[in-house]
């Protein structure tokens, strides 16, 4: 799929399986979470670039390379997203964070803004949003229209799955965005959830209903 791409590493792989299965507990699951989004921060952050500086190591001084520009935002959509970013967070301690909260509304599948906070900055950062699960993309792409509403100019997504149309739509209506995600699922079932998926992230994070 254009500007989706699989993230396929073994570790991601077995981790996604782990954090598929019903019978996880809600402790194991939020730590699959972190884990699950430390491993994608590697790759969403592939490419950054670089910038040679003038260093002093024990030993002599020497030329080394460290990211270039201004710290990066994660954006996390409420409530899962929170979890998921942590381990993304104990990788870039330094990046900013905006947090957008939305829910999907039960029988529209629409999706309703309760709480937005960022950086007044955005126009100058790379903006990663953080979403466990795209199924239809109604939430995904409601954080993205805030964000650039707010300025953000590079914007890319990071999910744990999502579903063929959630991406198609995303893409359509996006097509700068790049997405990074663990797995393309098959399809989505008459309430918008994604089959064969995980089930719903925020309440197996939580543990609510």
């Amino acid at each position: 799929m254009d500007g989706v791409t699989v993230v396929d590493h073994p570790l991601v792989q077995h981790k996604l399986t782990l954090i598929r299965d019903k019978h996880r507990s809600t402790k194991s699951f939020r730590e699959l979470l972190k884990e699950t989004g430390m491993l994608l921060c590697y790759e969403v952050t592939r490419d950054l670039p670089l910038t040679d500086v003038e260093i002093e190591t024990p030993m002599l001084r020497t030329v080394a390379r460290k990211i270039a520009g201004k710290k990066l935002v994660f954006a996390p959509v409420l409530r899962a997203g929170t979890t998921f970013v942590e381990g993304m967070l104990d990788l870039v301690p330094t990046a900013r964070v905006a947090h957008v909260g939305l829910y999907r509304e039960p029988e529209t599948f629409v999706a309703v803004e309760y709480f937005f906070k960022a950086p007044t900055d955005l126009s100058e950062r790379l903006v990663i949003v953080v979403a466990p699960v795209i199924a239809t993309a109604n939430t995904a792409v409601a954080a993205i229209d805030r964000l650039k509403e707010r300025g953000a100019r590079q914007v890319r997504l990071v999910c744990l799955l999502g579903a063929p149309q959630g991406f198609e739509r995303l893409r359509g209506l996006h097509p700068d965005v790049r997405i990074w995600t663990a797995a393309i699922d098959d399809t989505l079932d008459q309430h918008a959830y994604i089959l064969p998926g995980l089930g719903d992230a925020g309440d197996r994070a939580y543990g609510t209903r």
